[in-house]
This record gives structure tokens, C-alpha cells and sequence, in this order.
């Protein structure tokens, strides 16, 4: 009696649990001996013979004797299901499996996901102090960043150095009453200094949220638009900047990149609305 026909939905779901429970190579119903299969080595050929100079006959030289095959190549080939890699999914473990910024950093360095690892010099993880109340996340590293290996640093991380002046904190002081962490969402210099695309900011997000986590300060501070995307999902930094998010663990303050500062200075009015009003919910303790 032949076996009845499987739908497509209910073999996928039998092969995605063959491979929850291990396993990795496909077999026949029957054992093989492949040792017995390969033992007698294939007859040689004949030379043929090949006109020499003179026009005489001459054997071609012999094919090479094949080369012995190793047990570990007569296996079966691996299990290919053609199942879609999730890397959100991913990335939710290896963040989760992080138990401080160090681990944490290594495994971003080891996500094999991230597109522009290959064109930037290096990771450019975070700067200022751990455990500061205040985190600054911005979008991703630029030039500056990408040589000096540290966030906001160049003419943007200049302005930034001074809106923070004017609250009282300082990224190079290491007292939490000063003191300020920064990072970025993305941790590699984009080609073109481009924007993370949306996909690529979800995939991201459990990194920076497992950060914030670790870091575990009081307020944070998504500067642009990707920021206030990989935390919240939404975006419109214009319309939602000045107003605080509290449907997280931590209280969060949208607000412009000093980047964008530099392009369209009129936003600096806003901007420094945001600033007083995290100096004064940092000072009420």
C-alpha cells in the first residue's frame, strides 16, 4: 500500500520539528555500505595512442589514479530545509545572553547580520561613562567616529559637548552627578554615513535595548529619528521631540541630533527646551 501524499504545510511542519529535535543529515529508509560501494577502485583507461612528431603513435599519458575519498566525506550531505533566517530573533537571544557590556559587545562583534561591518575600521560601541543617569543614543557612527572609535565625537560631538556643558554634565567626568554614557543604534559606519534602513533598525533594537538594561541609567535621550524608532517604533522626531515616553523601563526624552543642529539651527530652540527639562527631572532625583 503506498504511503499517502503529505500537503506542503504539513511536511514543512514535520521537517522544522526534525530539525528543532537535531537532526542535521538526510538518509534512506535502508543502511548503505558505502565502504563496500567505493572499495573496488574504477578500471583505467586505456592510453590512446597520440601521433608523435615523426607521425608515429605514441600512448597518451595515463589519467592520475583517483584520489581516496575520506570517511568523513562518504556522509550524506546535511539537511537543508530552505527555512528563512529570523534575525530579530537572533538578535533577542544573543542580547539577552549578555550579562554585562563587555559580553554584550562581543556578541554584536559576532552577529553575523550586520551589513556594513566589513566597510567601517572598527565597532564603535559606546563612550563616556557606564552607569551614568544620563544615556545619550544616537543614529550610527560617521567619519569621525569610525576613525576615533568613540560616539558623537567630530564638529557634531563638539556642539553636543556644549549642550551638555549647559545642564552640567560632562562626558569626561566620571562622578554620576556629572557624568554622561553615549551609544548609537547602529555600531558600524554606514557607507555614505546613510541611514539605517527600517529592517535594519529592528534587527538592532534588542541590542540597544539589552544596553540600556546594563547601563541602567535614569533618563535616556534618543537624538533622530532611528533612536526613536528602535525604541519606541515610531518616528517623527519633529512632532514628537520635547515630549516624554514613559512606556518603558526607562523615561525617554526625544530630541534632535546635534548633526541636524548644525544643518538647520533654528531647531535649537527645541532642542534646548529638551535640555532643560532633562536637567530638571535629573535634579528632582
Amino acid at each position: 500500500m503506498e504511503p499517502e501524499a503529505l500537503d506542503p504545510a504539513t511536511a514543512r511542519a514535520l521537517l522544522e520539528w526534525q530539525a528543532e529535535m537535531g537532526v542535521t543529515d538526510a538518509i534512506g529508509e535502508e543502511a548503505v555500505d558505502r565502504y563496500a560501494l567505493e572499495a573496488a577502485p574504477p578500471p583505467a583507461a586505456k592510453p590512446t595512442p597520440v601521433p608523435g612528431p615523426e607521425g608515429d603513435a605514441k600512448p597518451a599519458p595515463a589519467a592520475p589514479p583517483a584520489s581516496p575519498v575520506s570517511p568523513a566525506s562518504r556522509t550524506a550531505p546535511a539537511l537543508d530545509l530552505g527555512l528563512p533566517a529570523d534575525p530579530v530573533a537572533e538578535a533577542e537571544a544573543a542580547a539577552g545572553a549578555a550579562g554585562d557590556l563587555a559580553a554584550l559587545r562581543a556578541a554584536i562583534e559576532a552577529f553575523p547580520h550586520i551589513r556594513h561591518r566589513e566597510g567601517a575600521r572598527r565597532i564603535v560601541f559606546s563612550g563616556g561613562t557606564p552607569g551614568a543617569p544620563l544615556m545619550i543614543v544616537g543614529e550610527a557612527p560617521g567619519r569621525d567616529e569610525d576613525v576615533e572609535g568613540e560616539p558623537f565625537v567630530g564638529v557634531s560631538g563638539q556642539l553636543l559637548d556644549r549642550m551638555l556643558g549647559a545642564i552640567g554634565r560632562d562626558r569626561r567626568d566620571p562622578g554620576a552627578d556629572r557624568g554622561v554614557y553615549l551609544t548609537n543604534v547602529q555600531h558600524y559606519r554606514p557607507p555614505g554615513n546613510a541611514t539605517p534602513e527600517p529592517e535594519e533598525v529592528a534587527m538592532l533594537a534588542p541590542f540597544l535595548r539589552r544596553h540600556i538594561a546594563l547601563a541602567a541609567p535614569r533618563i535616556v535621550v534618543a537624538m533622530g529619528n532611528t533612536p526613536l524608532r528602535a525604541l519606541t517604533g515610531q518616528a517623527g522626531i519633529t512632532r514628537r521631540r520635547g515630549t516624554w515616553i514613559e512606556d518603558g523601563p526607562v523615561p525617554v526624552m526625544p530630541t534632535f541630533h546635534p548633526a541636524y543642529l548644525l544643518r538647520r539651527p533654528e531647531g535649537k530652540a527645541g532642542a534646548w527646551a529638551d535640555l532643560q527639562a532633562i536637567r530638571d527631572r535629573l535634579a528632582a532625583g
